[in-house]
């Protein structure tokens, strides 16, 4: 006979299928139990409180299988359906959906600790360059749009000198609340934000995107390493756990360099930016601006 959950506990798998799924984290395999076992509270708490992002991503033991087999069997993946831009050819009108998704989003405790507004991003929503930073400042958490600072001003001559204008890219940041005092994002915010920013990269599908900063980069390429390593090459680049509507998007070219408050702060580094953005440029096609004469 079919086992049936408890409702507790068939609610508390959906609140956490559903938690995998705004982490970006779509598929889930079904294995077959190397022997027959009952479902038991202990197996749910396990699966439920115990388990992280990462140990779903492996092989789960024949208990947590049973689980999750048996969940499926009663439509709880129901909450695994499609995000609402999927099959939106139209870029502004995806990126407006993944907007409205957000909402006046609380998912992360950045949104109690003094955030005036969410800065979801701005540009070109058909872009082949696009530029992603840290998080929002001051400036940008109270006009509501990324880079719009003393950094803001630097990327726009970093832009301008690549021969094409502000206009032209998009940019986007991977946490969208300013943190406060601008502090570093915590991992909690930015594996709770990170999945909006993926679908925004699936949605403009630009031919290179550049990353601000370590930890742009670090978050990107899920890669723990110094700014000497990350940068001078191209990483190929798929956003995880979101889809284009485009199926023969096959993903991006992904560079870093410095994140120009830095350049700021250091500004003997700004030639080494300068190599980083040639190198995207090169790839591109683009002639760097011509310098008018007095």
């Amino acid at each position: 006979m079919p086992h049936t959950l408890d409702p507790d506990l068939r609610r508390a798998l959906a609140e956490r299928v559903r938690y995998c799924h705004e982490m970006g984290i779509y598929d889930f395999y079904r294995r077959e139990p190397r022997v027959s076992e009952s479902v038991t509270v202990a197996d749910v708490d396990a699966l439920v409180v115990s388990s992280t992002s990462q140990e779903l991503r492996e092989e789960m033991p024949a208990k947590k299988s049973t689980v999750v087999a048996k969940v499926a069997e009663e439509n709880i993946f129901e909450v695994l359906t499609p995000k609402p831009e999927h099959g939106v050819a139209d870029p502004i009108a995806a990126l407006k959906l993944i907007r409205e998704d957000l909402g006046e989003c609380t998912r992360c405790k950045l949104h109690k600790q003094g955030r005036k507004q969410i800065v979801f991003g701005v540009g070109n929503p058909r872009a082949e360059l696009m530029f992603v930073g840290e998080g929002p400042g001051a400036d940008e958490d109270a006009q509501g749009e990324p880079f719009v600072g003393r950094a803001g001003q630097l990327l726009n001559n970093m832009i301008k000198a690549m021969g094409i204008r502000r206009e032209d890219v998009y940019i986007a940041n991977v946490v969208k609340c300013r943190p406060p005092g601008n502090r570093t994002p915590e991992r909690d915010e930015t594996e709770t934000c990170s999945p909006f920013l993926m679908r925004q990269i699936a949605v403009i599908k630009p031919k290179v995107v550049v990353a601000l900063g370590a930890v742009a980069a670090k978050n990107l390429l899920a890669m723990n390493a110094s700014m000497s390593e990350l940068r001078g090459r191209f990483y190929d680049f798929m956003p995880t756990g979101a889809r284009s509507s485009d199926p023969s998007w096959q993903g991006t070219k992904l560079a870093v360099t410095y994140h120009p408050a830095f350049l700021l702060r250091d500004p003997r580094q700004k030639g080494e930016a300068w190599k980083d953005l040639q190198m995207v440029m090169k790839y591109l096609g683009l002639e760097p601006a011509k310098k008018v004469d007095d």
